[in-house]
């Protein structure tokens, strides 16, 4: 049975959606000159000659670039091919200097590949890599600068992009974003790219058709330079509702590229949709073909670490965490850096790794996306987050009080310990001070006391929740229910 069909008003439909994903090589000069790549300067302020196509100028191949582009193969389980060509894409804009752009088509640096996405069930899927080509990127035109001009900022002219092109293997708006999110993780891990796609450092364009089940794929239409997953979610959503509404009122589908308007949720075409022979494609005949040795391949290979595929294995079998936990701290290279290093603090904790989950994935989370603040930036360090969970373990605060000492650590950076001895709250554990708590609450409800001996089990929680307001939260938990079952059995 296939959950992702949806229903229109006539028949059931079938999203068929294939991505495009294009990703900035994190490196510090771009893929044919020296040009710095830093995010932000001066407008103009990062272009030589060559990213100005200025006549006469040659583009001269950044090695480091390619390097990245093959250990992103190696990351993808993909085939790195020792042959690959760079061509001319041939096609006008404004912010496109050279009148073509520099990429690959017939012969790329990376071919076949998959990556494995996880749901939250425990199943999985996998989708299948096209290929894994390099190209240069274009400038920028600015339409908000002067009612009745436009300018050109060539910064980015030159760039290195990957772009990862997949099959249509995706069918629901839901699967493109675990997509997407394994694909950041990958590249995040191999630190080929940085991830940053409110910076434009990784966009994606959306190839997107709908057919009844079983029925050949239908005419596809592609939405530009999506760089949110929410908005590509929302895009996918919107795009397959229309193309339905079409098709079920006897209409067609005509292949358009599309842009979103995040503004109303809604596609509108931009221009018709180009095929491969539009561009004109050809070798640029100022670059010699790549030829990349096996030798380079392995050697490049052999320096690649833990990936996120990787790392989640480790974590079930290591810290028998579930398969859903682990593949929620390896979405994110920085969470599970954090947690590893929280686990680090203290060997205890290796015991208690699901403690430490709920504490990352829940209280920590709810902060930082409070405060709109990524975790590796996070003011709470793995060590203090680690040395608070060990003081719940060893009973020398409770949960409750450790949520309001995880705010205050976060708002003043301090330890967990100092906060805990200039505020005084150590948890309660003589018995004697606690049976005295308890005896107090059990005389100053009677009443309630004559209704739990008469068989209202439930109004044990009301005595430890008044019992808690008298020892101010400090109770021990434990200790305290021991305490209230006893005197409470006496009187029985």
């Amino acid at each position: 049975m296939n959950n992702n069909l949806i229903k229109g008003n006539k028949f059931e439909w079938e999203t068929i959606i294939g991505l495009e994903i294009h990703a900035q090589v994190k490196s510090k000069s771009k893929l044919f000159s020296n040009s710095s790549t830093v995010f932000g300067s001066k407008p103009n302020s990062q272009v030589s000659l060559v990213d100005a196509a200025m006549p006469g100028m040659l583009p001269v191949i950044n090695q480091y670039c390619i390097e990245q582009a093959v250990r992103t193969g190696i990351g993808l389980n993909a085939k790195i091919n020792n042959y690959s060509v760079f061509d001319r894409k041939n096609y006008f804009y404004a912010d496109l200097p050279q009148g073509y752009q520099i990429s690959q088509y017939k012969y790329p640096i990376v071919g076949e590949g998959k990556v494995t996405i996880d749901f939250k069930d425990g199943n999985s899927k996998d989708i299948r890599i096209v290929r894994l080509h390099l190209e240069q990127d274009a400038g920028k035109s600015l339409h908000d600068q002067n009612p009745t001009k436009t300018y050109v900022d060539l910064n980015r002219s030159g760039v290195a992009l990957m772009e990862i092109v997949s099959e249509p293997d995706i069918r629901s708006a839901d699967e493109a974003g675990l997509y997407i999110n394994k694909i950041r993780s990958i590249l995040m891990y191999l630190d080929t790219c940085d991830g940053n796609m409110q910076e434009g450092s990784l966009r994606a364009d959306v190839n997107i058709s709908v057919r009844k089940p079983g029925d050949d794929y239908g005419t596809r239409c592609e939405i530009k330079n999506l760089n949110s997953i929410k908005f590509i979610k929302q895009a996918i959503n919107y795009e397959a509702k229309r193309q339905i509404e079409i098709l079920e009122e006897g209409g067609t589908i005509e292949q358009n590229t599309l842009l979103f308007n995040t503004s109303n949720g809604k596609t509108r075409p931009m221009r018709s949709k180009e095929e491969a022979h539009d561009y004109r494609y050809f070798p640029d005949p100022d670059l010699l073909p790549l030829d990349i040795s096996q030798r380079e391949i392995d050697k490049l290979k052999s320096s690649i670490t833990e990936l996120p595929d990787d790392r989640k294995k480790r974590y079930v079998n290591e810290y028998n965490l579930s398969n859903y936990d682990a593949s929620v701290l390896t979405a994110d290279k920085y969470v599970s850096d954090y947690f590893d290093d929280v686990i680090d603090t203290d060997k205890s904790l290796k015991n208690s790794s699901k403690i430490v989950v709920n504490w990352i994935t829940s209280e920590l989370f709810s902060i930082l996306n409070e405060k709109n603040v990524e975790i590796n930036k996070s003011p709470i360090t793995p060590k203090y987050l680690g040395r608070l969970i060990k003081l719940i373990l060893e009973d020398v605060i409770s949960g409750k009080i450790a949520k309001d000492v995880l705010i205050d650590m976060y708002n003043t950076k301090r330890d967990p310990e100092t906060i805990i001895d200039k505020k005084g709250l150590k948890q309660l554990t003589n018995t004697n001070e606690i049976e005295d708590i308890v005896k107090e609450v059990l005389e100053e409800n009677q009443k309630m006391v004559e209704q739990y001996l008469s068989g209202k089990d439930k109004l044990l929680g009301f005595f430890v929740g008044e019992s808690m307001k008298k020892s101010k939260g400090k109770a021990n938990p434990k200790i305290l229910n021991e305490i209230l079952k006893a005197k409470l059995s006496k009187k029985n």
